[in-house]
């Protein structure tokens, strides 16, 4: 079995300015703004929802399949996804762009400043589901906004069960366009930022939301995630992390822990916790691709914190 994972592939370019903004930025004169900030720490990461899935879920033994577009600058990027066993067949390269970037500055309070570019992300719909064979799962991440619509439009179409995972791309899209794509999926995700943002502009509930698809899983960072399935809520604990290094690309491993316990054919309960351990296993390294386990590591840890096996 494998799972498709469609979305965004990027460099993350992060910064940390050894200060606070408020104290160089005049709320006064905000109108005429004009900034520069020493950043003395400089790391480039590979990121991207469809890359941090993809590298999460291999190492959990299962066989993720990375579907994005990227730019005439991504040939580092392919070498550690060949480095480290992911899939690229179906990366396809956009020869008049830049890869997708991010550039985050943050300051000594964790505020970040962060300018995106999309790139060759915008043209996300010249891939297409039915290109790839033997998918038995997959997920619609934040990627183009095209791409988003017609990738769920295929995987509902193929008969493939698929998980909506809108994240940042959210914003994008008006109440009747999130209907239908909750309308379409079988599972749905988001942070509960998202939710609230979600409920708004659907003018639904919570539970009518919940009654569209076969699990609606919403996180809430520390304290743990909730899992609306049928008429139950479960709720799912944090797994303790050993160290609070860097929050970026927690919920991408969480969403490959969804996927895991879904083709593992898990219940809830367990796939919430694979799920939770997966995020707090990432939030103790920084960048997103840079934690590494092994399979018996992460089983006994699994134990550790939940007190059962899996």
């Amino acid at each position: 079995m494998s799972a498709l994972i469609c979305g965004s592939l990027a460099y993350d370019t992060i910064m940390v300015f050894h200060d606070k903004f408020k104290n160089h930025i005049l709320p006064e004169q905000v109108h005429i703004l004009n900034v520069c900030f020493l950043v003395p720490d400089l790391r480039r990461e590979f990121g991207g929802c469809a890359g941090n899935i993809a590298y999460n879920l291999n190492m959990l033994g299962g066989k993720a399949i990375a579907m994005g577009t990227v730019g005439i600058d991504f040939a580092p990027y392919g070498e550690w996804l060949d480095r480290c066993g992911i899939n690229r067949k179906h990366i396809k390269a956009i020869d008049h762009a830049y890869t997708a970037q991010a550039y985050i500055t943050t300051d000594m309070d964790d505020n970040q400043i962060t300018a995106f570019h999309p790139g060759a992300m915008n043209f996300a719909h010249h891939n297409k589901v039915g290109d790839v064979q033997g998918v038995s799962v997959g997920i619609v991440a934040p990627d183009g906004r095209q791409g988003m619509v017609e990738h769920a439009a295929q995987f509902a179409e193929a008969g493939i069960p698929f998980i909506f995972d809108p994240g940042q791309g959210l914003p994008m899209f008006d109440g009747d366009e999130l209907l239908r794509f909750m309308d379409q999926a079988t599972w749905a995700a988001f942070n509960d930022y998202e939710f609230q943002l979600l409920q708004q502009r659907t003018g639904k509930s919570a539970q009518q939301l919940a009654e569209t698809v076969k699990g609606l899983i919403v996180t809430h960072g520390g304290k743990g995630s909730s899992i609306y399935h049928g008429k139950q809520c479960i709720d799912v604990p944090v797994a303790k992390p050993a160290a609070l290094a860097d929050p970026t690309g927690c919920g991408d491993a969480y969403r490959a822990g969804l996927l895991h316990g879904l083709m593992q054919g898990m219940d809830w309960e367990t796939t919430g916790r694979v799920a939770a351990l997966m995020g707090a296993i990432k939030i103790e390294h920084h960048g997103t691709q840079n934690h590494r386990f092994e399979r018996e590591e992460f089983d006994a840890r699994f134990k550790e914190s939940f007190e059962y096996a899996l």
